[in-house]
């Protein structure tokens, strides 16, 4: 019984996860062909080892599944490899879940099917979500990280990508509901570059678009082997029911 309400409540907290990206701008979109570019991909894990890997948990990634994006085991371990020495681990931090929730308000979500997860009808993919996410951060005092976010309003994580991005303050409109005018709201009008990044506004999306490819593949390594097995068992059905039509047809011709 304690193991059925467990998973109703893990499956409850997904849901609500999911659900809880309907708030915010509209998306943008991701680059699909970021999915399947090796060199975008190993960009992207770079990326996440470097800047992701220090507060979030991809505890259902080993380190040696990167060699299906083209990486050799020395440079897994060299490049790759912070918090342990062994290929074989899964990607696993040593932040304490209780330092995480005093230090951050809660504790980082693991990241392995982060892609797969945040998803919402009407408004587009995981990957989208991603994709917006990490290119609409903005400055707010008004937070305790200093931070605030437009596709995930009033959320707890900073902007770890700033130094590449610049800080940037958010511009908002106010309007009045036609149908009540005492009813105001903040319609976003654009950012204001307050500091520069190290990078332009190109080669940021850039970046951002290899490390959303690399979450998106770490959902579901398998997935091109799957859709090329795929296309091979749909062209051998097809093969198969032309052989079947025909020996079924000359059957019954031999019967009458």
């Amino acid at each position: 019984m304690k193991k059925l309400i467990l998973t109703l409540l893990i499956s409850l907290a997904g849901w609500s996860a999911a659900h809880a990206n309907t708030g915010g701008i509209a998306w943008d979109k991701f680059p699909l062909e970021k999915s399947t570019d090796v060199a975008a991909l190993q960009d992207g894990a770079r990326t996440f080892a470097n800047y992701c890997l220090n507060c979030h948990n991809a505890a259902f990634m080993r380190y040696n599944r990167l060699r299906d994006i083209g990486l050799t085991e020395a440079q897994i371990k060299a490049n790759l490899m912070f918090a342990t020495d062994k290929v074989g681990d899964v990607m696993k931090v040593s932040l304490d879940p209780k330092n995480a929730k005093d230090w951050l308000g809660a504790v980082p979500p693991d990241l392995t099917l982060i892609a797969r997860s945040r998803s919402a009808e009407g408004k587009g993919t995981g990957s989208d979500y991603l994709y917006t996410f990490l290119r609409t951060f903005y400055r707010d005092e008004t937070k305790a990280t200093g931070w605030n976010n437009l596709a995930y309003p009033n959320a707890a994580m900073p902007h770890i990508l700033w130094q590449w991005q610049g800080q940037r303050g958010a511009k908002f409109v106010e309007e009045t509901d036609p149908h009540d005018e005492t009813k105001k709201t903040h319609r976003f009008a654009g950012f204001e570059q307050l500091t520069p990044g190290t990078k332009s506004q190109l080669e940021y999306d850039n970046a951002v678009a290899d490390l959303v490819a690399y979450l998106t593949w770490m959902g579901e390594p398998a997935q091109s082997t799957r859709t090329r097995l795929g296309v091979w068992v749909l062209l051998f059905l097809a093969v198969f029911t032309i052989i079947a039509w025909r020996l079924n047809a000359a059957f019954w011709k031999d019967i009458k």
